[in-house]
């Protein structure tokens, strides 16, 4: 009986530093004992002044009602744990629970209320594309905190508006929710619904679905039945941890075997669709500084500051050919060569960006495969060969 109350009085607590992020109209808010807590409003995080200091108690007590909604249910002793939930609005937000110093900590990430075009990510509306292929296995790489699942989220709309079918997602945590539009869209949470990536992936193939959506692919047997599902005629989408496209490949053969590795290579050759490989930076050129300036009302303008740095590979029959015969040293040219395809590499973004004033011409240098060569494209008079913008929404 005591612990319910304690239950609910830490339910209470939370949505109301929930509603006050949203009030404040913050993109970030962080719990700490001993502070008052931190909402970070327009890119500036600092401490609320008229709230009252957290103590220990009740943090463990908000970190205890949240760990319910994953599938520890306790908050962690050693390390962090990640989950999400909704406001009493329906405002999502992403929680991770952390320990410092032996204490409770907890960070809450606002989520975007919409779910946004791929030119409002940075990336190109031909990329919508890959959401009418009738099998095969889509992969959107980068590190942590690159956007990915924003990415896939985007793609999974656009199917969901403009293809009938059955789309099945498996999420840790589920982020964006989707409802069933021209498609039945059910979405499973690891640890709430499903034990684990794989077993709910093992399981979707015999709930008849067309699209799965699989939120990460690290382990072998994931990987492996990933690749199944995509042989068997269900368009798989899924995201790996990798620096560039190239790299996404090493990065699930990898995983397997020696003895093992040139028949995944053969079965990556026949089902890889494409790579789409993106990374967040600070963008530090004129327009983004302008932007900001002119986005202050903006709920989360803090994230305008962040510029999206891209790189897609289509599977084309030579880029398959390179994959089979472990020579993915080759593919990069193919990438370069190949804007017709609609790839293009990591550099010509970084030019674009220059080009476009998003980043500074020392930033684009310092993440830049060849520098002088993304200097001199950003540099051209003429228009860019690749442009991101190219292809809107109205041409398609």
């Amino acid at each position: 009986m005591l612990n319910d109350i304690e239950n609910a009085r830490s339910e209470e607590m939370l949505h109301r530093l929930l509603n006050e992020t949203i009030a404040r109209k913050a993109s970030d808010l962080h719990l700490s004992a001993g502070c008052s807590p931190y909402f970070r409003q327009q890119g500036r995080l600092a401490p609320a002044e008229d709230w009252p200091v957290q103590d220990s108690d009740t943090i463990v007590g908000i970190a205890r009602v949240l760990a319910l909604r994953t599938h520890v249910k306790t908050p962690p002793e050693v390390g962090s744990l990640d989950g999400g939930l909704s406001a009493e609005n329906g405002t999502r937000f992403r929680f991770n629970i952390f320990r410092r110093s032996g204490a409770c900590s907890i960070a809450f990430r606002r989520l975007e209320e919409r779910i946004r075009s791929l030119p409002e990510l940075g990336l190109p509306a031909d990329l919508y594309q890959l959401g009418n292929y009738s099998h095969g296995l889509v992969l959107v790489a980068g590190p942590t905190g690159s956007g990915k699942s924003t990415t896939l989220a985007t793609l999974i709309d656009r199917i969901n508006q403009t293809r009938t079918g059955h789309i099945i997602t498996i999420e840790d945590p589920i982020e964006y929710v989707h409802q069933s539009n021209r498609s039945l869209v059910d979405q499973r949470e690891v640890g709430r619904d499903t034990k684990s990536f794989n077993e709910a992936l093992v399981a979707s193939m015999r709930q008849d679905p067309d699209i799965i959506l699989v939120g990460e692919i690290r382990d072998l047997t994931t990987i492996r039945t990933a690749i199944t599902a995509a042989e068997t005629g269900h368009l798989v989408f899924a995201t790996v941890h990798a620096g560039d496209c190239v790299g996404s490949i090493d990065r699930l053969v990898s995983v397997f075997q020696p003895e093992e590795q040139t028949s995944i290579r053969r079965q990556l050759g026949m089902v890889l669709r494409a790579v789409v490989a993106q990374k967040l930076i600070m963008g530090d050129g004129p327009q983004v500084k302008k932007a900001l300036k002119q986005a202050m009302d903006d709920p989360l303008a803090a994230k305008s500051k962040y510029v999206l740095v891209s790189e897609v590979m289509k599977v084309t029959n030579s880029v398959a050919n390179l994959i089979a015969q472990s020579k993915d040293s080759h593919i990069y040219s193919i990438i370069e060569t190949g804007r017709s395809e609609g790839m293009y590499t990591a550099d010509e973004c970084l030019a674009q960006l220059l080009r476009t004033g998003q980043i500074s011409e020392r930033t684009a240098k310092g993440l830049a495969r060849n520098p002088q060569l993304v200097v001199s494209r950003a540099s051209s008079l003429r228009p860019a060969r690749m442009r991101l913008d190219d292809l809107t929404e109205k041409q398609l």
